[in-house]
């Protein structure tokens, strides 16, 4: 139903449309839309710090994205163990409640 795959540089557009979109609903916040793509760029040229991943209809062509989820690391000395933190997750509210972040979810789970 859903290709869950690895985000790559040309998907920072929608990347930045997606987390422009998740602060607008979540916290009425408008944020800034140069930092947001400077911000994508960065975590996709360092995997060291996290990653994006994304979910695409399948059933569609040309596939269209419609969910993101982020990845970052962090390692805990009192655990001596990474942890990987599920962040900057959203959904296009079509898509919403159709199984695209379990998905997601499923896929980073594996």
């Amino acid at each position: 139903m859903f290709v869950i795959r690895p985000a790559t540089v040309d998907d920072v557009q929608r990347i930045v449309e997606f987390n422009a979109a998740m602060a607008l609903e979540t916290e009425q916040r408008r944020l800034d839309i140069a930092r947001l793509r400077e911000g994508a760029r960065a975590l996709l040229a360092h995997p060291e710090y996290g990653f994006y991943i994304m979910a695409e209809t399948s059933a569609e062509a040309p596939r269209t994205a419609v969910g993101q989820l982020m990845i970052t690391f962090e390692w805990s000395d009192w655990r001596n163990g990474a942890f990987w933190w599920v962040q900057s997750v959203y959904v296009t509210p079509e898509w919403r409640c159709r199984g695209v972040y379990r998905a997601m979810h499923e896929h980073i789970a594996a």
